[in-house]
């Protein structure tokens, strides 16, 4: 599982993500009351990192509540997605591999995109 380094230093610490990896790195604002589509994808994996709300995350067939500084991986071809049901989540999201936004195989989507 990919997940987050930090590394301590005299003036306090750094979290690192990723390194020498191509990624791809996105912030994801979504809106109180809004959700992303269940969907999966085929060519990467995404690494998420709460910054901001509480998401409930929806990963397989496991749904839950996540929290500031949560780290979840959605693997490969895993169905997932992000409510942010009560209050705005900012997330940060790192894909890793061949990434394009025409994979996105979308299962159920609140907005009729397919």
């Amino acid at each position: 599982m990919r997940a987050s380094e930090v590394t301590n230093k005299p003036w306090g610490n750094f979290r690192q993500f990723t390194l020498n990896e191509s990624s791809t790195v996105k912030i994801l604002s979504i809106n109180a009351g809004e959700e992303l589509s269940l969907q999966t994808h085929k060519t990467r994996e995404e690494y998420w990192f709460v910054i901001e709300g509480h998401p409930t995350i929806t990963r397989g067939e496991h749904v839950f509540t996540a929290h500031p500084n949560d780290e979840i991986l959605i693997e490969q071809g895993q169905q997932h997605r992000i409510a942010a049901l009560d209050n705005d989540v900012l997330i940060l999201e790192i894909a890793y591999g061949h990434f394009d936004e025409d994979d996105i195989v979308r299962l159920e989507d609140r907005y009729d995109r397919s």
